[in-house]
């Protein structure tokens, strides 16, 4: 990546000829085409979508399609207080074991069948097998009950003090609701059809999986009437059509958007900024105010990794400000940060985190018996924002004895085999790196790489410990907010000790947008009702 483009802007003749077909097949309409033309935001993301299915993948651009077709019980505003969404009312009795729902009226699927409690008793079962939240939710609720075609309860065993803040979960794995007989799917396998109830509807016949997402305005859908806050309130769209186009390389994109011929980057690359900022009308939006982290995963099933001090020994061979630099580089958007609940935040502590030490990681290394066989990093060459956190590792590892194997790949080739269990040299990994919005990491509970669960539904790499699951059982039933943040602190000294990852620091990540876009609004996840094109 480059920090100049240039003076050439590239018109869709070039984009064409450089082969994004994808993009030059939206150019002006035939004369068939005139006199309907839709009002189309075409979008640049920060990955091609392939795996349709939010609830299979924490991926992002999953979630993102996620909040295009599907709507939630209940969504997070901007306070971080949790607001009924398809839910009219509830009531939770006194002895808070039972929770009763009941839907708001108009709720229609997108293939034209009313939403009822049977289709959200089978979205949230399924959700609560493979979410982080959900999985404790399920682990302490007894029963999921429909009173009426409207009204559900859903019954604990003990009282449960995150039950409103699961359902609210804004970002992956977000409990959307999806018909009855698509969510009975078994949860490891990809949905077979994208039906919801959102505000928009999924264009199956103009999909190009990888390419190209299309997306249509619902006509039926009804929006809440209170004010869009977060992934809260009114989701009004007031467009016809969003498009959603892969353009891996980011100088094209950037040109493109400069020139008028897309209308939004999700996620340029921070060296690209000072171009956006000086071209005139483009916007630089920091939508997502309290940011994003960045996550060193290492595969606990495999060797040498199956061992606990060369998991501590990678940790000391790491340096968090290493990884900013080749990953930011701008001070601006980057934040120094080792607590794994977030900077600023209650749950914030250093506690445990560890101080590069070559010398320490080296006898750890001889300690736990390396043998000099490669460690496999997977690195995407097509996600701007993770690409640089690779090589990073690998110059590290290196620098300690590793012999490292950094592979190249596209993003979704990653997502696909970062979920296999399988050894090395039959497919599988050693270590990949990840980004999370900061709303996915503020707690023991809600992040993902604090999930000690194994191979019994924990996060890809598959850590297992029982002292941090029985102390994430704790944080989730305590009421005293001063003690939970003990407890999280306690979590990130374990998690630290045993090596469940290493967060590579925080920043800022904005979007761009043409002159044209108008209340793009700021959300954990990009979102797209709202927004005008003038």
């Amino acid at each position: 990546m480059h920090n100049a483009i240039g003076g050439t802007v590239i018109g869709t003749g070039l984009l064409a000829t450089l082969g994004l077909a994808v993009l030059a097949s939206v150019g002006a309409p035939g004369p068939a085409m005139a006199q309907a033309k839709p009002v189309t935001i075409r979008a640049v993301m920060h990955s091609g979508l392939r795996i349709t299915d939010p609830i299979i993948t924490t991926a992002y651009i999953a979630r993102n399609h996620g909040y295009m077709i599907y709507d939630t019980l209940f969504a997070t505003d901007a306070s971080f207080k949790v607001q009924p969404q398809m839910v009219k009312e509830y009531s939770v009795s006194d002895d808070t074991l039972i929770y009763t729902f009941t839907l708001r009226d108009g709720l229609k699927f997108h293939d034209g069948a009313p939403v009822t409690s049977a289709d959200c008793i089978a979205s949230l079962r399924r959700w609560g097998k493979r979410d982080s939240m959900g999985q404790k939710l399920m682990e302490y609720t007894a029963s999921l009950d429909a009173v009426d075609d409207r009204t559900f309860t859903l019954k604990l065993k003990q009282p449960y003090g995150l039950v409103l803040t699961s359902l609210g979960k804004p970002s992956s794995n977000v409990p959307f609701i999806m018909p009855k007989r698509i969510a009975e799917t078994p949860a490891d396998k990809n949905v077979p059809e994208e039906i919801g109830s959102g505000p928009f509807r999924f264009v199956k016949g103009e999909f190009q999986p990888g390419l190209k997402v299309v997306y249509e305005k619902n006509p039926d859908y009804v929006p809440r009437s209170e004010a869009s806050s977060w992934t809260s309130g009114a989701k009004v769209v007031k467009v016809d059509r969003v498009e959603w186009l892969n353009i891996p390389d980011y100088q094209t994109a950037v040109n493109a958007l400069i020139n008028g011929e897309i209308d939004y980057i999700e996620q340029p690359p921070h060296d690209f900024l000072p171009i956006l900022k000086a071209a005139p009308g483009i916007q630089i939006i920091n939508y997502n105010t309290l940011g994003v982290s960045g996550m060193l995963r290492m595969n606990w099933l495999n060797p040498p990794f199956d061992n606990e001090k060369i998991r501590q020994a990678a940790l000391l061979a790491v340096n968090q400000q290493d990884y900013l630099d080749a990953q930011i580089g701008d001070p601006d958007y980057m934040v120094p940060c080792l607590a794994m609940f977030v900077c600023n935040t209650p749950n914030a502590t250093d506690a445990g985190a560890p101080k590069t030490d070559l010398a320490r990681a080296k006898q750890l290394l001889k300690e736990g018996g390396y043998d000099g066989k490669p460690i496999v990093v997977m690195q995407p060459t097509d996600l701007a924002i993770v690409a640089p956190l690779g090589p990073v590792t690998a110059q590290a590892l290196r620098k300690i004895g590793m012999n490292v194997d950094l592979q190249s790949m596209d993003w979704q080739t990653l997502v696909g085999r970062r979920a296999k269990q399988d050894p090395v040299d039959q497919g599988g990994w050693n270590i990949f790196h990840t980004t999370w919005v900061n709303a996915d990491m503020l707690n023991p509970v809600s992040n993902v790489g604090i999930n000690a669960r194994g191979k019994k539904g924990g996060f890809f790499g598959w850590a297992e410990d029982a002292e941090i699951e029985t102390m994430r059982n704790a944080y989730a039933l305590e009421t005293d907010p001063g003690k939970q943040v003990a407890i999280a602190k306690a979590v990130q000294e374990r998690a630290y000790a045993v090596g469940m990852y290493y967060p590579t620091g925080q920043f800022i990540s904005p979007l761009a947008a043409g002159p044209k876009l108008k209340g793009i609004l700021e959300a954990p996840a990009p979102v797209f009702w709202n927004i005008e094109k003038k």
